[in-house]
């Protein structure tokens, strides 16, 4: 069975990855990295025919090159820079498994976006999941529209996990352009189809540039890795993109470093594990003592939602800070079938081993438990002194 090309632009990932590219670009352009992928779904099985799928979809992803279009589209976006801009018109993907940071980072959404959809369209009759998706979708609209489901403002994340280009596409066209009552989608993390729907691209950074620019020189303690990378994005984009992701080592550990300079600059802060409840209350806390009004910055929530959950988080909420939302494979993936839990993490950056302490066990990943063990202690010894 051969599947039409998946992945058709290389516009065709999420935003962050072009914000923290165009940072690591202008500072981090020696550093090298390893990824590692891994399905944590179980009894998942993927298929000889299946792999060689995934290897052919990933080697016409290599043949893509950015157009003078696209990268118009990139240089309109308020925060990236021409230098960068003129490092895309000369930049091409090609097959490797380790290399600089600034090549390495750009495969993990399209591979996973194709993992995907590979697995889906090989393991299921596509069409009788599609139909599934489209009731499910038209479901969600009519609960929103109706005020049932009100969560303010939202966006749609789902790239990575998404059953299809093709459902991603009608969500995102669907939610962004339908009344949905009190509530309002305003836009995607998926670049191309920002574009296409003339939406707002969504994204600043993740665990990686946390983790790289905090561990990958192992020149200083790993418990500062907040500082090092705060400090970083500072300097590249001043008070421009600014939501803080607060996890990589623990929320707790990342409020030594937020203090009233980062805070301030910062338009706000995104919850990716833990209790969201908690967490949310420690923000408000957080910003009332360093004299901030919390109502002046956003909590942007994208741990594992669903609109259900979204609802009870913004009445909760939305009184107290702004509230946004990041919604991914309930919305790009939610069908009769199960949809995979599929990650690709650095593990090693400059031949070191890096790794990811969240707020909820199992959403780490490293190859070697006495790096972890080290970074925990690390962490215990910054929150003790």
């Amino acid at each position: 069975m051969r599947l039409h090309r998946i992945i058709n632009s290389l516009l065709e990932t999420d935003m962050y990855k072009f914000s923290m590219g165009q940072a690591i670009f202008h500072q981090f352009t020696d550093y090298r990295t390893t990824w590692t992928f891994r399905c944590r779904n179980k009894d998942v099985k993927f298929t000889p025919e299946m792999v060689e799928e995934i290897k052919d979809q990933i080697k016409a992803y290599c043949d893509l090159r950015f157009t003078d279009e696209e990268l118009d589209y990139l240089q309109s976006i308020t925060w990236i820079k021409s230098s960068y801009v003129m490092f895309l018109r000369l930049w091409k993907p090609s097959i490797e498994t380790t290399g600089t940071w600034l090549n390495t980072s750009m495969y993990e959404i399209p591979t996973l976006a194709i993992v995907n959809e590979v697995y889906f369209r090989m393991q299921y009759d596509y069409d009788t999941l599609m139909d599934s998706f489209r009731k499910r979708l038209d479901d969600k609209i009519s609960k929103l529209q109706s005020g049932e489901w009100n969560i303010g403002v939202f966006s749609e994340f789902g790239m990575r996990r998404r059953l299809s280009a093709e459902a991603q596409d009608l969500a995102v066209k669907e939610l962004c352009t339908r009344d949905l009552g009190p509530s309002h989608c305003v836009g995607t993390s998926n670049v191309y189809l920002a574009k296409k729907h003339n939406v707002t691209p969504v994204g600043t950074m993740a665990h990686e540039w946390i983790m790289c620019v905090g561990q990958g020189n192992h020149k200083h303690n790993p418990a500062y890795s907040n500082w090092y990378a705060l400090d970083c994005w500072v300097k590249e984009y001043g008070i421009l993109n600014g939501t803080a992701l607060t996890d990589a080592i623990t929320t707790d550990c990342f409020l030594r470093d937020f203090k009233l300079t980062y805070a301030t600059l910062y338009s706000g802060v995104r919850h990716d594990s833990g209790d969201p409840y908690e967490w949310g209350d420690k923000m408000i806390a957080h910003y009332k003592s360093l004299g901030i009004d919390p109502k002046t910055k956003t909590l942007l929530f994208s741990d594992s939602l669903n609109f259900e959950k979204a609802t009870a988080i913004y009445e909760y909420f939305k009184d107290k800070a702004k509230v946004a939302f990041g919604i991914g494979t309930y919305i790009a993936n939610d069908t009769d079938a199960e949809p995979l839990n599929i990650v690709m993490k650095t593990t090693f950056c400059n031949g070191m081993d890096v790794a990811k302490v969240s707020d909820s066990e199992g959403k780490g990943m490293c190859k070697n438990p006495e790096y972890v063990e080290y970074l925990e202690r690390c962490i215990k010894w910054r929150m003790e002194h």
